[in-house]
């Protein structure tokens, strides 16, 4: 019988139950896939903590890889023995899961299950950063922040294929050398933003930063920006930023702001393909790496959680039923 990890309550990752479930059965424009990897993403953490509300009895998870086993009434584009892929799928911390179809990514060949299920929300996020947020340029200078984590690895890459100059931030100097393999020019301490960060660029600026940390990093991100340029605020790793004076953008030298989330860079199926295919596409190639950092078995959903807090992991953490 089929079993998925579900939590009841809010605490740590002991709260994490095995369960076993029925076979799910595919209604009218939805596949039922049979999951090969699954995604961990820091949110589910979140949820699984209580720092954000759910509701509870929950099996976590949007983002895995697998094969579709069945499709619903009115399916079209899929048929049994799909591999697909998604980043808007719900429960994935199990066996199985029924995923409407539109939100359903093919997985060329050339892509392993395990990279396609590390890939989606963070390879997905790295494309709408750089394309949609701040559409980066050859010649920019861009500077990241966590260089060595799953977003920021894929970022590196990404800015280096477009002819960026990238700066970025790590903790420690083994992640610092991970974020220069993948092309980092220049990795730094967080503290030495942005003193580092305007000796490196003769005093001007970044043209933009990509920020998911949030509260620690937010003033410093708008000091490090050149004249007119873009802080892409995109995570609140350490906290949401406060409110804060609209003038500070004036008094900085006519700053801008956004603060984008993925739902509204996946609008429709065009959207996600475009995306998608492009991402998976320079992995296919070879031309992009990704890394995944710690792999855990599907009944360890407990073990990758604590990894993930104690910020004891790199790259991407995959769950393999």
């Amino acid at each position: 019988m089929p079993y998925a990890m579900q939590i009841t309550r809010a605490g740590g990752p002991e709260v994490f139950e095995r369960i076993h479930v029925p076979r799910p059965v595919p209604g009218p424009g939805q596949v039922l896939v049979r999951v090969a990897a699954v995604g961990v993403n820091f949110i589910e953490t979140y949820q699984r903590s209580g720092v954000y509300a759910v509701d509870y009895p929950l099996v976590p998870g949007v983002e895995g890889a697998g094969t579709v086993e069945e499709a619903g009434a009115g399916v079209t584009g899929f048929a049994v023995g799909d591999r697909v892929a998604t980043t808007e799928g719900a429960g994935s911390y199990a066996d199985y899961m029924v995923l409407d179809a539109d939100k359903a990514l093919p997985v060329p060949d050339g892509v392993s299950d395990d990279v396609a299920a590390a890939l989606p929300a963070q390879g997905i996020t790295a494309h709408y950063l750089i394309n949609s947020s701040y559409r980066v340029q050859p010649g920019d200078t861009a500077l990241t922040y966590a260089g060595a984590g799953g977003v920021g690895l894929l970022l590196i890459q990404l800015l280096k294929l477009r002819g960026a100059t990238v700066i970025t931030t790590t903790s420690t100097p083994e992640k610092a050398e991970l974020a220069r393999e993948a092309g980092a020019d220049h990795a730094l301490d967080y503290a030495e933003v942005p003193r580092r960060v305007r000796e490196l660029t003769g005093g001007r600026g970044v043209d933009v930063v990509y920020d998911g940390i949030g509260k620690d990093t937010f003033e410093g991100s708008l000091d490090a920006l050149r004249v007119r340029g873009t802080l892409v605020l995109f995570g609140g790793a350490s906290g949401q930023v406060p409110p804060f004076d609209l003038q500070q953008l004036n008094a900085h030298g006519s700053l801008s702001v956004t603060r984008p989330k993925i739902d509204d860079f996946l609008l429709d199926t065009v959207e996600r393909r475009w995306r998608s295919e492009e991402i998976f596409g320079l992995v296919a190639d070879g031309k992009l790496k990704v890394t995944i950092g710690a792999r855990y078995p599907l009944k360890h959903a407990a073990a990758a959680h604590a990894a993930m807090e104690s910020r004891a992991t790199t790259g991407k953490v995959i769950l393999l039923p």
